[in-house]
């Protein structure tokens, strides 16, 4: 069965533009995922296309306002939804839910390049301008897919796990890749990151690893300490700043939005 999904309209107010908001259901062997599309549709023409993958607790409020909030800035985004069911899951799940992902790029590159197709199906969506970004897993699961070898000519990761079973197919991303990483986040240490820049070497990627004094993990999502556990912090300042980072790195792979 094909994707399906259902639509509602959002009025962006500072933009005056109408935002298009769509619940789109799809299938991965046998099992239903929902992610949401967003794009401002009073804009005329292609756009960058966006790939946006959420934190390891699914798909919720967090990933979903950012798709929204790159729709209001010009782009095209779709939240992908990477555990099925396209709704947040139980805390004492998301582990049993993660490991068979973490150890398994390979299906792991499945789930990303399935969003992708739904993405790239979407008639705003410029194949020759495309991006993957994600949080936390969704980091992990953008650098896969890039490292699979998709036509993705920006990766961004937020307090993303950069370790991989397979670092040798770093020489597979075609385009920039920039991870950004807070200094006291305990899930990506100082090793972890020694790694990834020497994956990134080998591969001869285009590369870039912002490092935010002071961040713990999750410094993105405002809820982040209603999880209660230690090293799971918001932190303002690199969220804003690790945000302008993509924008520019953006800006510079597809040339600056027009206003």
């Amino acid at each position: 069965m094909g994707p399906t999904g259902t639509s509602t309209l959002n009025r962006n107010t500072t933009l005056g533009a109408i935002m298009h908001i769509e619940d789109i259901a799809y299938d991965i062997d046998g099992t239903e995922h929902i992610g949401q599309l967003a794009v401002d549709r009073d804009r005329a023409g292609t756009r960058p296309a966006v790939l946006v993958c959420h934190e390891g607790s699914g798909l919720g409020p967090h990933a979903k306002n950012i798709a929204q909030r790159l729709a209001g800035l010009g782009y095209i985004a779709f939240a992908l939804d990477y555990f099925g069911g396209g709704v947040p899951v139980a805390r004492d799940q998301t582990m049993a839910r993660l490991g068979p992902l973490m150890g398994d790029p390979t299906r792991t590159r499945t789930i990303a390049a399935a969003g992708l197709a739904i993405l790239l199906a979407q008639p705003e969506a410029d194949h020759g301008r495309v991006a993957a970004i994600g949080y936390c897993f969704g980091g992990t699961m953008a650098l896969e897919l890039a490292r699979g070898g998709a036509d993705v000519h920006a990766v961004v990761g937020f307090h993303s796990g950069l370790a991989t079973a397979r670092p040798q197919d770093a020489v597979n991303i075609r385009g920039a890749v920039l991870v950004n990483i807070g200094t006291e986040d305990p899930i990506i240490p100082a090793q972890q990151r020694a790694d990834f820049e020497a994956e990134m070497r080998a591969g001869d990627v285009d590369w870039q690893m912002n490092l935010y004094g002071g961040a713990k993990h999750s410094f993105t999502n405002p809820d982040a300490a209603a999880a209660g556990i230690p090293g799971i912090e918001y932190h303002e300042p690199s969220d804003r700043r690790s945000w302008r980072c993509m924008i520019d790195l953006f800006d510079e792979t597809f040339g600056p939005m027009a206003t």
